[in-house]
């Protein structure tokens, strides 16, 4: 009888609620405008020919290299942000490994690290989500082997200072500290320019956000040249999409477009917190492209109401020390002007004003 691998047959599933998202999509932290008409103009000028060849990604990951300030040898174009975490449990961990994950957090890590058979150990966040530095210093051995730290953290938006994340790389100089930078457009702040000079440490982007490629699955895995060598062993030499590679160019050429959008969610996202103070709501001030609110016991209710009113957002309540939590996401002023009107409605409502007081 054929029996899968404990560890792969013990995996938590991940079910995200796509089913039935109609309405102003904010529950996904996926662009509410799209990508740049260029992107648009590129599709639309693929041929049957460019659709029957297998993906060449290397020319376009040469144009991202010179985008992003690196080397070729220290870059890999994956399938979504996803795939780059998975090469880097994959190519890193065995089943002796640990990995050292703060959370709440981005529910891929720990599926990704135990579907390794690594042993999976997580580590609460502190007060607030203050990242808990000293915790986790103290439970590094030799037999860690991966710790991935989201800047900005999902679903908290909260952000970890670069002299925090170099301090976590050098103090465990056998683990892949894998810096996820998927909101890195809306904070401003990267570790990349450490790539190279740091032997232990990844960084990974994502165009699924800012860029409004979601649909497409795009993402980039950076890295030390000789980690990335043994990387892209592990890799599918043709594990993204020519589609993708297509247009992916276009975005990138396209900053004007991607500048606009980061600007206007950067605008909204002052917005919504200041409403948010008016209304009495206590939220956690975000560093990425949505917020988290304490709503309370009355969670559900709210997420409904929202979605009565044509908006989609996410309960995060069963996140780790995130009960009676929900996230907001943000996308064009518009559409965060919509999100604040309906929230009016909805604290009125269901009368949380007794539940803040």
């Amino acid at each position: 009888m054929l029996n899968a691998r404990a560890a792969a047959k013990h995996l938590p599933a991940y079910h995200p609620p796509l089913a039935g998202r109609q309405g102003l999509r904010l529950d996904f932290n996926e662009s509410t405008v799209g990508c740049s008409p260029r992107v648009l103009a590129r599709l639309r000028s693929l041929d049957a020919e460019t659709l029957a060849q297998y993906p060449e990604r290397e020319s376009v990951e040469i144009q991202l290299v010179q985008f992003l300030g690196l080397d070729p040898s220290q870059l890999l174009l994956t399938n979504g942000l996803d795939e780059a975490i998975h090469l880097v449990c994959s190519t890193f961990l065995e089943p002796v490994d640990e990995a050292l994950i703060v959370v709440p957090t981005f529910a891929m890590y720990p599926i990704f690290a135990a579907a390794e058979g690594a042993n999976v150990i997580e580590l609460p966040a502190d007060k607030d989500f203050a990242f808990p530095l000293t915790d986790l210093l103290q439970r590094i051995t030799e037999r860690t082997r991966f710790i991935p730290v989201a800047n900005p953290n999902n679903p908290t938006g909260t952000a970890v200072p670069r002299e925090v994340l170099l301090e976590i790389a050098q103090a465990a100089p056998n683990a892949a500290v894998l810096i996820d930078e998927a909101y890195f457009e809306f904070h401003g702040e990267t570790l990349i320019d450490q790539i190279g000079c740091i032997p232990n440490l990844f960084i990974a982007r994502t165009f699924s956000k800012a860029y409004g490629l979601a649909g497409l699955r795009c993402g980039v895995l950076a890295g030390p040249t000789e980690q990335m060598r043994t990387v892209r062993r592990v890799a599918s030499p043709y594990n993204v999409n020519g589609v993708a590679l297509a247009v992916l160019p276009e975005a990138l050429s396209d900053q004007t477009y991607v500048d606009r959008y980061v600007a206007e969610v950067r605008n909204g996202r002052k917005l919504l917190q200041r409403e948010l103070d008016s209304l009495g709501l206590p939220y956690w001030p975000s560093r990425a492209n949505f917020v988290l609110v304490k709503i309370g016991e009355t969670h559900s209710d709210f997420v409904e109401a929202l979605r009565a009113r044509g908006i989609l957002v996410r309960d995060r309540s069963s996140d780790p020390g995130c009960h009676g939590c929900v996230r907001l996401s943000l996308g064009s002023l518009q559409h965060t002007q919509t999100l604040i009107a309906a929230l009016r409605e909805v604290v009125d409502e269901l009368t949380l004003g007794e539940v803040r007081a």
